[in-house]
């Protein structure tokens, strides 16, 4: 048996303004930083063997925090901009709900949540799957299928379509979940069969990146 982890950054400092963040290099705040380290304890005892992140520093950071409070040092670690977050274009910076007071609620779900409808010049949900999940097969999961413990450090949305294969969801599915910041998602492997997945509970962390969550 071996484990594959799925973990969002924590929260950024657009997270906590509520704005788009997408390809902006934003950093973590320090419930962030402090998130990310409580998450690592959360992990220890899975001696990881491998690292997967995007170029984006408040994956980075999460992923450096993580692997040092699970007691897990000098891993190899890929970095690549097909794990970074979806471009979301022209509303990157914009805050959340001023957008929604602006374009209406329903069209701002539709940018957030349809799987296929992009905002303006950005990247739907569809496109961020086309980069990133052909690079998850060919360059991650021949190592999980070989017995390695490997953790991804991302984005919702580019954790979104791995999920979405490893569990089978469905499109609408996929695009309605809420992928927690700093959660463990855990998959348990035997061979190139996945066997368990297990949401790791993190107490008091900031799990979600809309305020308006609890």
């Amino acid at each position: 048996m071996n484990t594959l982890v799925l973990i969002r950054h924590g929260q950024s400092q657009w997270n906590l303004d509520n704005r788009f963040t997408g390809w902006t290099d934003v950093a973590l705040t320090p419930q962030g930083e402090s998130d990310a380290t409580k998450a690592g304890a959360a992990l220890k005892g899975i001696a990881f063997d491998l690292a997967f992140t995007s170029r984006l520093k408040r994956a980075n950071n999460t992923l450096a925090n993580v692997l040092q409070s699970a007691g897990c040092y000098n891993i190899p670690t890929e970095y690549d901009s097909a794990l970074n977050e979806r471009h979301y274009g022209d509303l990157q910076g914009l805050n959340k709900a001023e957008t929604a007071d602006k374009y209406g609620a329903d069209q701002v779900k539709l940018w957030r949540r349809s799987y296929d409808t992009r905002p303006p010049n950005g990247e739907s949900m569809a496109d961020c799957e086309r980069r990133t999940l052909p690079f998850f097969k060919q360059y991650i999961l021949p190592f999980v299928e070989q017995g390695k413990n490997v953790i991804i450090a991302a984005h919702g949305n580019s954790l979104r379509p791995i999920m979405k294969y490893l569990e089978d969801l469905s499109i609408e599915v996929a695009g309605s979940m809420e992928i927690g910041l700093c959660t463990p998602y855990v998959y348990t492997f035997d061979g190139k069969k996945m066997v368990k997945k297990e949401i790791r509970e993190v107490p008091g962390i900031v799990s979600f990146a809309d305020p308006t969550k609890k």
